[in-house]
């Protein structure tokens, strides 16, 4: 299993590094044991002292992780149709994915940009946005905007450890780890809240007959 964390650092000076941040944040989008978080936090790192280039640093990690988030959102347009149609109407979970479906189109940008920072809720929100069909163009837009804004808040966390903690590499890539934690802690925290209070309106939605045919 290739140790991403190693082969950045190898190439910290190289343009391979770019290459590098492009395969690791690509890969992360789906698969969920590849730790793309740190390696972007150590490019930043190096960015402070001018090893790499900061701006080029976030240019990477975007587009990979935008190619990648169109992975599972691919599958999830492949897989639709034939989920959908194991879902009769009428059923609870064809009440569900018609909700989502809504929640989605009112509320799409929110949901993909703030489950981007979620390591698992990235991958459920990207899947779930091509199995209930939304736009394409819609979703680029958004993970276009949720990808751009999470990889410059993930590369900026590691170079403002390295301008603080200039003289301890070590020390400023711990801080950028941290600092990055805490702010997936809180985002968490949040959406832990907007899920409890979604559950409630699933569970009305499903509960509630002809719902589906008095909300328009």
């Amino acid at each position: 299993m290739i140790d991403w964390l190693d082969l950045a650092e190898s190439v910290i000076t190289s343009p391979w590094l770019y290459a590098v941040l492009v395969a690791v944040s690509f890969l992360d989008s789906f698969l969920p044991l590849i730790p793309s978080e740190p390696v972007v936090i150590v490019a930043g790192v190096y960015a402070a002292t001018g090893e790499t280039d900061i701006v080029l640093v976030v240019a990477a990690t975007t587009l990979g992780a935008l190619l990648g988030d169109l992975v599972p959102y691919v599958v999830g347009r492949l897989l639709g149709e034939r989920i959908l149609k194991r879902l009769p109407p009428g059923s609870r979970r064809r009440t569900a994915h018609d909700w989502f479906a809504r929640e989605l189109d009112a509320r799409g940008g929110f949901i993909l940009v703030t489950t981007r920072f979620i390591p698992v809720g990235r991958y459920l929100a990207t899947l779930s946005t091509g199995l209930v069909g939304y736009p394409v163009r819609k979703y680029l837009m958004f993970v276009a905007f949720a990808t751009a804004t999470w990889s410059a808040y993930t590369a900026l966390t590691g170079y403002l450890g390295g301008v603080v903690f200039q003289e301890n590499t070590l020390l400023a890539i711990a801080v950028g780890v941290g600092l990055a934690l805490v702010v997936t802690g809180v985002i968490e925290g949040v959406r832990h809240l907007r899920r409890r209070r979604t559950a409630v309106t699933v569970e009305t939605a499903v509960d509630t007959p002809g719902l589906d045919r008095t909300s328009g």
